[in-house]
């Protein structure tokens, strides 16, 4: 399945990649996961079947959380808006089936129901430090939006909600819009200044920033607090809810075993998913595994997601990855760190 735009660029994704850096650039995610959440205990009953506050969440506000499994192992890896008479769930594409079905599995009498709207929607990203301005000239002021809020902008015939999450470490607005008004939405933010971009630029960004992809760096495999989400993602005071004992405990213990870490390489060529990552050492021995990989447009040089052994994931350190023309050098790094 396809988990990124469906074009890979539009002619040169090296200025596609520079226009989210430092104008305002347009990637079309429609086919990402949106399911809904209705009824007067949705509130309730999404709090108890994943890792972020959603009880604390007022009209307007969203956040990033996990749905876990009774293990702790993330099913699913989302963005909570809690709108009107609604919370409104959105990923990567192909998980609005898992999701529905894992949630349904604990419905018992609750006044809630399920609907997956993928189908019916569309999800354009509009990113950069411009972006703020190219929405108010298509007629949405997102000025009072910060990280974490959402409205709903009518714009004549078009209507859209609106999502500030900047995920990929600079500003970004998810608008969530009825599936036949995508590509109107599209020509008018294009008109007032976004730049169109594909996967290519897409995914070095979300490399760079540390954000990973549910089905491709996250699995039903990997524990929540392997995926480096924590801080954005995990509360340790909302109290119970499926899967928060060992969340917990791994949180007493203060450590996994691996966790997701980037890697600069310092040549290429670009490593494939499950390329080795080694030791920096005279006897090279394996240290983690890459799970994405893509070519930086700012640096012209490999940067990848790897999980990494505890005590090999610190920032700075460096290590090899073990390509096909022998090892190259990499360097660990974090967003922030």
């Amino acid at each position: 399945m396809s988990t990124l735009a469906s074009s890979e660029h539009f002619g040169d994704p090296a200025s596609e990649y520079e226009a989210a850096r430092s104008a305002a650039a347009l990637i079309d995610l429609s086919g990402w996961t949106q399911v809904e959440i209705c009824g007067n205990d949705r509130v309730k009953f999404l709090h108890n079947f994943c890792t972020n506050d959603i009880r604390g969440l007022a009209l307007g506000t969203g956040c990033e959380a996990f749905i876990t499994s009774l293990q702790g192992k993330v099913l699913a890896h989302v963005f909570v808006l809690a709108r009107e008479g609604v919370l409104t769930l959105i990923c990567v594409p192909g998980c609005g089936e898992r999701i529905v079905n894992h949630l349904s599995k604990y419905h018992i009498s609750e006044d809630v129901t399920f609907d997956d709207q993928t189908p019916k929607r569309g999800l354009l990203l509009v990113v950069g430090p411009h972006a703020t301005g190219t929405l108010a000239k298509a007629g949405c002021n997102v000025e009072p939006l910060v990280h974490g809020k959402h409205a709903d902008f009518p714009v004549g015939p078009l209507a859209a909600t609106i999502f500030r999450n900047d995920f990929l470490k600079v500003p970004c607005y998810l608008v969530s819009c009825a599936g036949e008004s995508a590509s109107d939405w599209s020509d008018k933010l294009k008109v007032t200044g976004a730049i169109r971009a594909g996967s290519a630029a897409f995914e070095a960004l979300r490399i760079e920033a540390g954000f990973p992809m549910y089905g491709v760096d996250v699995t039903d495999a990997n524990l929540a607090q392997e995926v480096n989400r924590t801080a954005q993602a995990i509360s340790f005071s909302k109290g119970c809810y499926l899967g928060q004992e060992p969340i917990a405990r791994i949180d007493a213990m203060g450590h996994v075993n691996q966790q997701l870490r980037g890697i600069r390489l310092s040549a290429g060529p670009v490593p494939a998913a499950g390329t080795e990552v080694l030791t920096a050492d005279a006897e090279p021995r394996k240290i983690g595994q890459i799970t994405s990989a893509t070519m930086s447009y700012g640096t012209n040089q490999p940067v990848a997601l790897a999980y990494l052994k505890r005590n090999f994931d610190s920032p700075g350190l460096e290590v090899g990855v073990a390509l096909a023309n022998g090892n190259v050098r990499g360097e660990v790094f974090w967003p922030g760190a």
